[in-house]
């Protein structure tokens, strides 16, 4: 073969390989330019939504600022520090796809969220850490009701958070999303009170004393294999808590480590322990029944209150627990939410104002209290 045939050959094996390799195609005729055209009316619809969006937002957040300055000073919070009016909704096309993209994540899709799988092999990479999974849910209910208990909490909190959170028949590695013909987790979520994964590392590194005492105390009621087995767990644990206070102690810290590091993801891992997970997700609760009390709010907390605070954030809720009635009818639930999560979350954006959506969380506690989950939990305390 001669030299020109060669690089003929040669460069028609080349672009072969190029228009196979990832994130090149071979486009039809026409086919960027009506890319192009959709991209285009879809911008001419998008861009307008997005700047009435983000001047929506901009001003629940202004006022959410000024609701925190007055409740500093101790003045009233008043009607017109909410914002009134429901954030402007999207009705367009929805974006097209870019058919030169390189594969992964377009833009506006997110990466997928890690499952229970995840969590226990990233536990064991990086810390050694395997939780104790009960032998069935029953056993998880009563170390989790036993825990309650001791801490103060109701029945009617527990079984009505649980019963809300779950659907009432929950187990205690149910993860937000998943089931049996559903494979893809909507959130990291897991367990009766649906802990976060940015939950389980603010509790490694802001309640370690509590963990590690609750399993230094059952390590001296242990003898031999079990002993030994316990004593590597704490050793595990120490190791997640040392992890969890090597950032910064702010929510954003923890968030960015539970979801950007295989470290964060494997802490979540401590929910799903018999022995660690009924403590971390009770000591939720707590935080927020605490937060109240702290805040000047004495009365004791319905379980829809007490929820309010576990879905939106202490101070949010107790935001919405404090705020009298006439006010409920009118203030969208928005103003309790950052952006991202309300678009997520199809009850308030469904239930439209806080009264909705304090009836809306009543019922579903009432209707899921009949199942037998519920009931379970219930028995157990």
């Amino acid at each position: 073969m001669n030299y020109l045939a060669r690089n003929a050959v040669l460069s028609l094996v080349a672009a072969m390989l190029l228009g196979c390799a990832p994130g090149h195609s071979q486009l039809a005729p026409g086919a960027s330019s009506d890319y192009q055209a959709r991209l285009a009316a879809w911008q001419a619809v998008h861009d307008p939504y997005e700047q009435a969006a983000q001047a929506y937002w901009d001003s629940i957040s202004a006022k959410r600022r000024i609701r925190n300055a007055k409740r500093r000073k101790h003045e009233r919070v008043d009607l017109d520090d909410y914002v009134l009016e429901h954030p402007p909704v999207y009705n367009g096309p929805p974006r097209p796809v870019d058919p030169n993209a390189p594969p992964g994540p377009q833009p506006g899709e997110r990466a997928p969220i890690p499952v229970i799988a995840d969590f226990l092999r990233h536990a064991n990479d990086q810390f050694g850490f395997v939780p104790d999974q009960p032998r069935n849910d029953l056993e998880f209910k009563r170390a989790y009701a036993k825990a309650a208990k001791a801490e103060g909490l109701t029945r009617e909190q527990i079984v009505g958070v649980y019963g809300f959170e779950t659907g009432g028949n929950g187990t205690y590695d149910t993860q937000a999303g998943v089931s049996a013909r559903r494979p893809n987790a909507i959130s990291p979520a897991v367990g009766y009170n649906q802990l976060l994964s940015t939950n389980s590392v603010s509790m490694l590194a802001e309640h370690s004393a509590l963990i590690l005492g609750a399993l230094r105390q059952k390590e001296k009621t242990l003898q031999g294999d079990a002993r030994r087995t316990m004593t590597r767990k704490i050793e595990a644990v120490k190791r997640m808590v040392a992890a969890a206070r090597a950032v910064p102690q702010r929510w954003s810290e923890y968030d960015k480590l539970a979801k950007k590091t295989p470290a964060g993801i494997g802490m979540h891992a401590i929910v799903l322990d018999i022995d660690v997970g009924p403590l971390v997700q009770v000591q939720k609760l707590l935080n927020s029944v605490q937060f109240a009390r702290m805040k000047g709010y004495n009365a004791p907390l319905a379980a829809p209150e007490l929820e309010l605070m576990n879905l939106t954030g202490d101070s949010t809720g107790l935001d919405m627990v404090t705020m009298p009635p006439e006010y409920r009818t009118r203030v969208p639930t928005s103003n309790f939410f950052q952006r991202n999560g309300y678009e997520r979350n199809p009850v308030a954006r469904r239930t439209g104002v806080v009264g909705n959506l304090i009836a809306d969380i009543d019922a579903k506690m009432d209707r899921a209290a009949q199942s037998q989950g519920a009931k379970e939990l219930a028995a157990a305390f």
